[in-house]
C-alpha cells in the first residue's frame, strides 16, 4: 500500500485489485470497514430519497437524523480502513523485529503488545460505528422512502457483516495485548455489540417485508 495512495482515495477497482494481492494489508478489518461505509451511504441514500415527499413529512426529524449520521460515519469508516491497515501493518513489523534480533527483552514485548493493542482497537471502533449506524437504519424502517426500503435491508445486512468482520479482527489480537482485564472488556463489548446488531437485522428487514409505514418516533 503506497503512502502516497490512501484507501479512501482508491478506485473500487484499485481497492479490489490491492486486497486481493499478495500485500498483508489491506486486509479483513479494512475491507470491513469499506463494507460499513456502503451500508452507511445507502442509509444517506435512502434518506435523501425520503427528504421533502410530503408522505414523508412526518418522519423529518428521524430522516434528517439519519442522514447527518449517515454522511459522517461512512466517511469515517473510511478512514478507519485507513487506520486498520496501518495498524495491522505496524504489528507486523514490529514482531518481525524481534523475530529477526530474536529479542526477548521487556522492551520488545511490550512494542509487540502496544502494537496489538491498536490493532484491536480499530477494528472495535469499526464495530461501534456500525453500531451506531445500526440504530438510525433501525430507526429509518417504516419512516422512510418504501420504494427505498429494500435498500435499508441490504445497509443493515452489511453493517452486521462488517462488525461481525471488524469483530474477528478484535478477536484475533486479545491475546497478544498483554493485558487479561482488557481484553475481557473488550470481548464482552463485542459480543453484546454483535446480539444487539443481530436482532436490529431481524427489526429491520421485518419491517420492509411489511411494505408499511409505522407512527413516527415520539419527541
Amino acid at each position: 500500500m503506497s503512502e502516497s495512495s490512501p484507501l479512501p482515495e482508491l478506485s473500487l477497482r484499485s481497492y479490489s485489485d490491492l486486497l486481493a494481492s499478495d500485500a498483508p494489508v489491506p486486509g479483513g478489518g479494512s475491507a470491513s470497514a469499506v463494507a460499513a461505509s456502503l451500508g452507511a451511504s445507502l442509509l444517506a441514500m435512502v434518506a435523501r430519497l425520503s427528504q421533502g415527499r410530503e408522505r414523508y413529512a412526518s418522519f423529518a426529524s428521524t430522516i434528517d437524523r439519519a442522514l447527518e449520521a449517515a454522511d459522517a460515519a461512512r466517511l469515517r469508516l473510511l478512514e478507519l480502513a485507513q487506520e486498520d491497515a496501518a495498524a495491522y501493518r505496524h504489528l507486523v513489523e514490529v514482531r518481525a523485529a524481534a523475530r529477526d534480533s530474536g529479542q526477548r527483552s521487556a522492551e520488545g514485548v511490550r512494542a509487540v503488545q502496544d502494537a496489538a493493542r491498536e490493532a484491536a482497537r480499530v477494528p472495535m471502533a469499526i464495530v461501534r460505528e456500525c453500531y451506531k449506524v445500526m440504530e438510525h437504519v433501525d430507526r429509518m424502517a417504516g419512516r422512510s422512502n418504501l420504494g427505498a426500503a429494500s435498500d435499508l435491508d441490504v445497509a443493515a445486512r452489511l453493517l452486521e457483516a462488517a462488525a461481525r468482520g471488524a469483530g474477528a479482527n478484535v478477536i484475533v489480537n486479545l491475546p497478544a495485548m498483554g493485558d487479561e482485564r482488557l481484553a475481557d472488556s473488550m470481548l464482552g463489548e463485542l459480543e453484546a455489540r454483535t446480539h444487539e446488531l443481530e436482532s436490529a437485522v431481524a427489526r429491520v428487514a421485518s419491517q420492509v417485508r411489511s411494505q408499511a409505514l409505522r407512527p413516527p418516533e415520539p419527541g
